[in-house]
């Protein structure tokens, strides 16, 4: 897995996705972006790329889509509509890009050149917890009980995925 994080100026979704399309299918790599303000850290998409493949090894995968498996899981929804809510949106954005499979090193370099307007690491884990919050149903008794740790509450959403029917 290689993360590519940045900000990006999005006039057309369909148009970025495209792109990414392109890039996606000349490297063999599975890419997902996501808004980096919902994305807590790493262990985040690491968890729900390796929920997604488990899911899909089990042939127990919501999408056939490896790529929109992968956000399913990070969004801990099973509706896609919902779900897409943590990707991208016209306008303005910090974002998470998640690479796994294929030529990673090339689908890398591809989506800093193609799609990014400034690469910024610090996009990760400045995520905005009065967004992260509601989104994944996290109480103020559950921040509580783990000191504020917000990041194992959201991986705890991403694993139960899996259970939820």
């Amino acid at each position: 897995m290689k993360l590519v994080c940045g900000k990006v100026t999005i006039e057309d979704v369909d148009e970025f996705v495209s792109i990414v399309d392109k890039i996606e299918k000349g490297t063999g790599a599975t890419i997902q972006a996501f808004d980096a303000r919902y994305i807590v850290n790493q262990k985040h998409i690491k968890r729900a790329i390796e929920c997604a493949d488990r899911a899909r090894r089990r042939n127990n995968n919501i999408a056939r889509d490896r790529s929109i498996e992968m956000l399913l899981y990070a969004a801990g929804r099973r509706q896609i509509t919902e779900a897409l809510e943590i990707g991208v949106s016209s306008g303005l954005n910090r974002i998470v890009v998640a690479i796994d499979g294929g030529n990673e090193i090339e689908a890398a370099k591809s989506i800093e050149s193609n799609t990014l307007d400034t690469p910024a690491d610090e996009v990760l884990g400045s995520y905005d917890p009065d967004l992260v919050q509601p989104y994944f149903d996290i109480t103020a008794n559950e921040i509580d009980v783990v000191n504020g740790d917000t990041e194992s509450l959201v991986l705890e959403r991403v694993a139960l995925l899996a259970v939820e029917r």
